[in-house]
């Protein structure tokens, strides 16, 4: 784990961690558990070990967690990664997650590794709240009782769509889009109008779309609701 803030976020959260490496100044700005080993080098040394040029202050050594089995609420919505490769897109696919509330991503064994330094740079620490499940999609798709949203190119306007209460939410590949395999479980097929002349969107901003209606649409939820209190 390396950078200033991946690392701070590393340090709060039930990761356990086990070596800071750093310069003075970066030490010093960290609030570190007494069980972890703190260790100064300079900036010369530092930049050897990292995995980007551009550290320079600090990174950190924790424990990889154990795999826990998926087990999703009937009140939530959990995201389903079809095969997203990329490590940039599966890091910020995670950081809007957790900006939207979301904990829960369920991933196609070819996803990207969760693990992988270009990921867990791209999630700023929401690495440390969400929690990504490498499991055979088939299974999860075929056996829910929620509804299974589905992002395509054609599909119903997702600003008109009324979303339920929670659901799984599939993201297709960045070239590909979603399996062929997995179409028959998706309940509503949604899609993000187009206005100009893009082929298409990146899985990562497609999905930060996605997660903003789904949102909206709890807002509309929370309104309708009040509005029947009153009544």
């Amino acid at each position: 784990m390396q950078g200033a803030k991946s690392v701070q976020e590393l340090l709060t959260s039930d990761f356990e961690t086990v070596t800071v490496i750093g310069t003075a100044p970066a030490l010093a700005s960290l609030k570190s558990k007494s069980s972890v080993e703190l260790i100064e080098t300079g900036e010369k040394e530092l930049g050897s070990l990292s995995e980007f040029q551009t550290n320079d202050s600090v990174l950190a050594v924790a424990r990889i967690k154990s795999a826990k089995a998926f087990h999703p609420r009937l009140d939530e919505f959990v995201l389903v990664l079809d095969d997203i490769r990329d490590p940039g897109n599966l890091g910020t696919i995670i950081r809007t997650a957790d900006w939207y509330g979301i904990n829960h991503i369920v991933a196609s064994p070819e996803t990207a590794d969760f693990y992988n330094p270009k990921v867990i740079s791209a999630t700023m620490g929401s690495f440390t709240r969400t929690t990504v499940y490498y499991v055979d999609l088939l299974p999860v798709l075929s056996q829910t009782n929620q509804k299974v949203y589905g992002a395509y190119l054609e599909g119903k306007n997702i600003h008109q769509e009324r979303f339920s209460d929670g659901g799984l939410v599939l993201i297709g590949n960045e070239s590909h889009g979603i399996s062929p395999q997995y179409e028959k479980f998706v309940t509503d097929k949604i899609t993000i109008p187009r206005f100009g002349h893009a082929e298409s969107l990146n899985a990562a901003i497609a999905t930060a779309i996605i997660c903003d209606n789904l949102r909206r649409g709890d807002e509309v939820r929370g309104e309708r609701d009040e509005v029947r209190g009153t009544r």
